[in-house]
């Protein structure tokens, strides 16, 4: 399956008093793949919202392997790995680069809601050029 890459350094804010960063920071940093993601494949997530289009985490889930310490170059690779009719599922690999250890490893999943926060079905052309992506 199709996936992006994304790349960032763990900042000083990032880290705890051991110098590791904390465990919160990798789901930001899932975040940061997955609007990339959508970026490179369909358009930016901002303009999706203007246009009416909200996905919202409803599921997160993170397996931690190693720690990523200050500076450390961190890779995301996002790959999508279900399109469903009000959700999709994102997988994410974390690696420090460049020895490419494994940090996490995680799944994301996200609902379509429309503007008063319900959930509903996906709009049928985003959800057709996603499907596509997956193939």
């Amino acid at each position: 399956m199709p996936s992006t890459s994304t790349e960032t350094r763990v900042r000083y804010a990032e880290t705890d008093q051991m110098g590791v960063a904390y465990h919160a920071n990798y789901l930001v940093w899932c975040e940061m793949g997955r609007t990339d993601f959508i970026r490179h494949h369909v358009r930016s997530y901002a303009d999706l919202e203007r246009d009416g289009i909200a996905l919202a985490v409803s599921d997160a889930r993170v397996r931690y392997h190693a720690g990523a310490r200050y500076d450390d170059l961190v890779q995301i690779e996002t790959t999508l790995t279900a399109v469903r009719s009000r959700a999709l599922v994102f997988d994410y690999r974390i690696t420090r680069q460049p020895d490419g250890a494994q940090l996490a490893t995680a799944t994301t999943t996200l609902v379509s809601i429309d503007r008063e926060g319900k959930v509903t079905a996906m709009p049928a052309a985003l959800r057709a050029k996603l499907t596509t992506v997956i193939g």
